[in-house]
């Protein structure tokens, strides 16, 4: 996992804790959204991921805020994942680079095969990967 924050510090200029943060919250929200069979294989190839997501749902039902709001009226989603990024600090402007970075390495770590139906499963996640 250490080795993904680096990336995501590198990529995006957000301090570790930052990083480390908005990574679980991205998981979590994949683990809920997404289909569980490759979500499930991609958390195993990525060690520490289930701590860092167990983080992430202790601090969920934080947050508020007319994105929030936004997100609640959208149902949640992938609206509802990027107040959650910001509420972490992440600026909107860094969420396509996190996005990025921690899809290229799932691929790495997990393949095509895995990534590949998670991303074409979850409604908006296209763009920020």
């Amino acid at each position: 996992m250490e080795e993904l924050i680096a990336r995501v510090t590198n990529r995006t200029g957000l301090d570790a804790a930052t990083a480390q943060t908005a990574i679980g919250h991205i998981l979590a929200f994949l683990q809920k959204e997404g289909p569980a069979t490759e979500v499930s294989q991609l958390m195993a190839s990525m060690p520490g991921s289930e701590s860092l997501v167990a983080t992430s749902n202790a601090e969920e039902g934080g947050g508020g805020g007319l994105m929030g709001m936004l997100g609640g009226m959208m149902g949640g989603g992938v609206m509802a994942l990027g107040q959650k990024l910001m509420s972490a600090g992440v600026p909107m402007g860094q969420m396509q680079p996190l996005g990025q970075e921690l899809f290229a390495y799932g691929r790495e770590k997990a393949g095509e095969d895995v990534m590949g139906p998670i991303v074409g499963s979850v409604p908006g996640l296209n763009q920020f990967v």
